[in-house]
């Protein structure tokens, strides 16, 4: 029996520009895009019709899961919880975020995320979920169990990224020292000499093990046809490193100089829409404004804000000279999607998902008023 469905009275934002019309949604896909159609049908009373977003990145299921310290919740619970939060921010597809290789300030572990991974991978066979879940596994390469971790999803077929990252004193994010101190020395509460003596054996972990670790786990994804990903990098050897590994997206370089590398190489530069909301990097690196404005930013994740993702597509655009609403939109729907090879979503045109997301904006705030997924109101 076919599905069919007509959203009428739409602003909707295609590729390249907005048109004022309808959408035919049929059997879970677009069949077409109608520019000043007045089609009786679903009225979204001159609302924004937009693709669903994409996110890559968002850390925010594992403090569903243990919100507070020594606190387990029930993991399905807990995927549920995060699913129905990023649904109504728009996300339609979500790749969450899984530790990889833990230290001694990591309450969780190994087996707390392989349980979120099960979790996952059940509710989605159980068709619990508003959103498509997919997993992208955060290797911290410096981590003495990161092999091991990384060994507990070899056969795991829903994961569709893998990003290397170190994030030891003196690397990458953490170039600076003070502000490694601000983040860490403070959480853990430690002491100048505790501290120090923390930073000396992260720092030696991070000698030993990060090299091979990158190599093995870059082999692995290859094979496997797993995206890979490179986190923070701040110099042109970090890039040189990552494009030598075979890396297509950059994910939150820490300088300008990375990403221009980064994007001559042909990687896609991801940085993270909290930062573009902010104006600036919690952890003092570059700004993502600053990026856009140079034409160095492709991608837009959520991070650690899910609302964050529509947030910055709806604002990018206020703040960046000449950067479009349709432009901003393919940072958080199009460019992620294709990014990790799932080029059936992220654009408004027939024969593509209708993975679709009607936004009202008040007083400068989108306002997410309804989701479908595959043609289904999900939210």
């Amino acid at each position: 029996m076919t599905a069919e469905t007509i959203l009428t009275n739409a602003r909707i934002v295609l590729p390249d520009e907005i048109v004022e019309g309808s959408l035919l949604l049929r059997d879970g896909l677009i069949a077409a895009v109608e520019p000043g159609s007045t089609r009786t049908g679903e009225d979204m009373g001159g609302d924004y019709v937009i693709p669903g977003l994409v996110e890559l990145h968002t850390d925010h299921l594992e403090g569903h899961y243990a919100p507070r310290p020594k606190v387990r919740w029930n993991p399905i619970a807990a995927v549920l919880a995060h699913d129905a939060q990023v649904a109504t921010a728009g996300i339609t597809t979500v790749l969450d975020a899984l530790r990889v290789g833990m230290d001694e300030d990591a309450d969780l572990t190994s087996a707390d995320i392989r349980k979120l991974a099960d979790a996952i991978e059940d509710s989605v066979r159980e068709d619990r979920l508003r959103a498509d879940h997919f997993i992208h596994l955060r290797c911290e390469v410096s981590a003495p169990d990161c092999l091991k971790a990384f060994a507990n999803f070899e056969t795991d077929d829903r994961v569709k990224l893998a990003s290397l990252m170190d994030h030891a004193p003196g690397q990458r994010q953490f170039v600076n020292l003070e502000t490694y101190a601000y983040y860490y020395q403070r959480k853990l509460k430690l002491s100048d000499r505790d501290f120090q003596k923390f930073c000396e054996k992260r720092m030696a972990e991070s000698a030993r093990n990060s090299g091979p670790n990158r190599v093995f786990i870059s082999a692995a994804c290859h094979e496997r046809g797993i995206v890979l990903a490179s986190h923070d990098d701040a110099t042109i050897g970090h890039v040189d490193e990552a494009i030598e590994q075979g890396v297509r997206v950059a994910e939150f370089p820490t300088t300008e100089e990375a990403a221009k590398a980064s994007k001559a190489a042909g990687l896609g530069v991801l940085m993270g829409a909290p930062n573009v909301m902010r104006g600036a990097s919690h952890s003092g690196n570059v700004s993502a404004r600053t990026l856009a404005a140079d034409g160095l930013l492709d991608i837009l994740s959520s991070d650690y804000i899910p609302f964050s993702l529509i947030q910055s597509a709806f604002f990018l655009g206020d703040v960046v000279e000449g950067i479009s609403l349709p432009q901003a939109v393919a940072m958080v729907s199009k460019n992620p999607a294709e990014a990790v090879g799932l080029t059936d979503r992220g654009i408004i045109e027939p024969g593509r998902r209708a993975d679709l997301v009607r936004v009202r904006v008040d007083d400068h705030v989108p306002v997410v008023r309804t989701v479908w997924r595959e043609g289904r109101r999900v939210a």
